[in-house]
């Protein structure tokens, strides 16, 4: 088993990455707990530079480098976020990056990451993308790893490290997982600091490598068919797995409709404009809600907010998708 990050590996993160990301807001949302019937609270962090919470993993690992690694360049796979946020980071400190994205990430990533100075290299899907990687890893440059590193891992616990003390009454988390890094920091941050809290993951159909991770017993590779290529990981890692094992609840997949009309619900209900890995978390609440009842406050990780009006518009069409409904309220006894 791998060894879990602490309390401690997240706060001295925090300390490295100060000055380089935003300590973005954590708000109370009316209209979502109108429309759940619960206390919603949510972590913003799509107002982070970038549009997601990726540049803390990015900086605290770019921070770390030797002059030799930095002098090498850096690489990544992407499907999207993690490619901005290292095309950010990288040119915020001079250093050479190349992003390595399947073709059906969004254009307007693969713009912003080219436009911030990173060399981006296409491949037809998520699967070549990381066997491009290994390549350009194996030719000598720098590994930034999206999820499968303690470092990045530390970093992106700071999200919960902040939100644990912004809402310290939450009792139930819910966090999107791709490889896992988020909601393995999230959780590591929110268990150490808010007594009896539960994490939840939420994953799409066709994007879920920590489900079939969870149920095969180690992490497993496949080819994602999911529309969330933010989440589209081809597999999980050992140490984002055994993160989830001992920390969080449960994952809950839900469809790519259910993701694209939960983002509707965001956009209507929160006024958040944000991408359908933080859609998902919407129907994957009412899940939660189903299972532990209605005496709790719910806390909303919303990842990112990487999507255009042509995207979305796209995704409607495709799935004839309509806001989630509204919670029916439980009658009277």
């Amino acid at each position: 088993m791998s060894d879990l990050i602490t309390i401690d590996d997240i706060t001295a993160a925090a300390e490295r990455i100060a000055g380089y990301v935003l300590r973005t807001p954590t708000v109370a949302s009316p209209g979502l707990a109108a429309h759940l019937g619960v206390p919603v609270t949510l972590k913003l962090e799509l107002l982070q530079r970038s549009g997601s919470f990726k540049p803390r993993g990015a900086f605290h690992k770019l921070l770390g480098l030797t002059p030799a690694e930095r002098a090498a360049g850096v690489v990544a796979v992407s499907g999207g976020n993690h490619g901005l946020a290292l095309a950010d980071a990288a040119g915020s400190l001079d250093i050479a990056a190349t992003v390595v994205m399947p073709e059906a990430a969004p254009q307007r990533s693969i713009a912003a990451c080219r436009a911030s100075g990173a060399t981006v290299r296409l491949t037809p899907d998520m699967g070549g993308a990381f066997a491009l990687l290994d390549e350009l890893v194996a030719s000598g440059l720098t590994l930034v790893h999206p999820f499968d590193d303690p470092i990045v891992l530390a970093a992106q616990g700071t999200v919960g490290l902040e939100f644990a003390a912004d809402a310290p009454d939450v009792t139930d988390v819910l966090v999107s997982i791709g490889g896992g890094a988020l909601i393995a920091g999230v959780a590591a941050a929110m268990r150490a600091l808010v007594p009896g809290v539960r994490v939840w993951g939420v994953e799409t159909e066709g994007a879920d490598a920590m489900t079939r991770a969870l149920a095969a017993g180690d992490p497993t590779g496949f080819t994602p068919t999911s529309i969330v290529t933010t989440l589209s990981a081809p597999y999980v890692s050992q140490l984002t797995l055994d993160h989830v094992r001992a920390l969080v609840e449960d994952v809950i997949v839900v469809s790519d409709a259910d993701a694209v009309a939960g983002t509707l619900a965001l956009a209507e209900e929160a006024k958040v404009w944000a991408e359908p890995a933080a859609g998902c978390l919407l129907p994957a609440a009412q899940r939660v809600l189903d299972r532990v009842g209605p005496d709790v406050r719910l806390g909303l990780v919303v990842c990112g907010g990487n999507v255009t009006a042509t995207d979305l518009t796209g995704w409607v069409q495709r799935f004839g998708a309509a806001p989630l409904p509204r919670r029916p309220v439980p009658a009277a006894p």
